[in-house]
C-alpha cells in the first residue's frame, strides 16, 4: 500500500473525505483457494485456527529489477514487495489481530543490497501463531511442493530459478537490467499476457497450512485438502476464466451491489504494519509489539 504507516493514513483520510471506498490490492489473498480455507474456518466446522504455516522460495531477487528495486528506503527487497502478500494471506486466514512479530532478514548478495530473505513469528491475540519464511535467493523452488504449479496458475519448468540466475549474471550494468525489465512489462517486446481460459490451476503463494482443532487445511493450487481423522479429502474448485477475476468480484460487490469490502484501507495498513516490523524486530533483535491491527469484516 506504501512504505510507512502515515502514508497508509493519508490514503484511508482522502478517500474517507471523497466519501469513497479504498480498496488495496494485494493479490493472491483474493485467490478462491483463500477463500475457501477462510470459508471453512468461520463455519467453525474444524474449530479455533491454531497455526498457519506458510512459505515460498522464488527466484525474486535475480529477475530483472530497476535500482530502486534493490534499495530498501525506496521499498525495494522481498519485505516491501513480497511479505505484503503472505501476511495478508496469514491474517486473513488467522483473525486479522497480530499482538506482535519477531523476525530475521536476509541480506546475502552485495551486488543486490536488500532483504533477499525473510522469516518471522506472528502471535496473534486469540492464541494462534503463524510462521512465515520467504527466500528470494533462487536455488529451492517450492512450486515443487506445489505439482509445479506457478505463482500465475500455470505450469512451469523445474529449471526455472537456474534460468532465471543465468540471465541475471549476463547483465552487465542498471541500464541493461532496467531494460530487461521493461522490455517484460506490460507493452515491452518480451510481455505475455495470460490468455483468458489458459490456466488450469489457481494462482498461490507457495505452500499454505492451516492448523485448527479438527483439522489441517492445506492450500493447493486446485482448491484445499482436508486432513482430518478419516483422512484427506481435497476440495476442488472452478478455476475462473479471467485471471485475478476474484479481485474484479470485489470490486463489483463494492461498486454496484453495496456490500463492504474485504481489503479496507484500514486492514492493509494493518497488513503493512506487520512489514515494517518485520524490518524493525530483525533491526532491533526483539519483538515488536503491534497497534494498528483490524479484524476482517464480514
Amino acid at each position: 500500500m506504501a512504505i510507512s504507516l502515515l502514508e497508509c493514513q493519508c490514503m484511508i483520510d482522502a478517500c474517507a473525505d471523497a466519501g469513497t471506498h479504498l480498496i488495496v490490492g494485494h493479490s493472491h489473498s483474493f485467490n478462491m483457494p483463500v477463500r475457501m480455507a477462510r470459508g471453512l474456518i468461520r463455519s467453525g466446522k474444524y474449530g479455533q485456527v491454531r497455526m498457519v504455516h506458510a512459505m515460498n522460495f522464488t527466484d525474486f531477487l535475480y529477475r530483472p529489477r530497476r535500482p530502486e528495486e534493490l534499495d530498501t528506503a525506496k521499498g525495494g527487497g522481498v519485505v516491501f514487495s513480497q511479505a505484503a502478500h503472505q501476511v495478508d494471506i496469514v491474517r486473513l486466514l488467522a483473525g486479522g489481530m497480530v499482538g506482535s512479530v519477531y523476525a530475521r532478514a536476509g541480506r546475502w548478495d552485495r551486488s543486490r543490497p536488500t532483504e533477499g530473505a525473510y522469516s518471522a513469528m506472528l502471535d496473534f491475540e486469540n492464541g494462534a501463531f503463524a510462521s512465515l519464511n520467504y527466500n528470494g535467493y533462487g536455488y529451492f523452488d517450492t512450486d515443487a511442493m506445489m505439482g509445479w504449479v506457478g505463482e500465475m496458475g500455470i505450469p512451469k519448468s523445474n529449471l526455472a530459478h537456474s534460468l532465471t540466475r543465468q540471465k541475471s549474471m549476463a547483465c552487465t550494468n542498471e541500464v541493461a537490467e532496467a531494460t530487461r525489465k521493461a522490455d517484460r512489462n506490460y507493452g515491452g517486446s518480451d510481455y505475455q499476457a495470460t490468455q483468458p481460459g489458459v490456466a488450469q490451476s489457481f494462482q498461490h503463494f507457495g505452500p499454505v497450512i492451516v492448523s485448527c482443532d479438527g483439522a489441517d487445511l492445506q492450500l493447493t493450487p486446485a482448491g484445499l485438502t482436508i486432513h482430518d481423522l478419516s483422512g484427506s479429502h481435497a476440495q476442488i474448485a472452478e478455476v475462473p476464466a479471467i485471471p485475478r477475476s476474484e479481485v474484479i468480484d470485489e470490486l463489483w460487490d463494492v461498486a454496484r451491489l453495496g456490500r463492504a469490502p474485504v481489503h479496507t484501507g484500514a486492514w492493509s495498513l494493518a497488513t503493512m504494519e506487520v512489514c515494517l516490523a518485520i524490518l524493525a524486530s530483525d533491526a532491533q533483535h526483539r519483538a515488536i509489539i503491534l497497534e494498528h491491527q483490524v479484524r476482517p469484516p464480514d
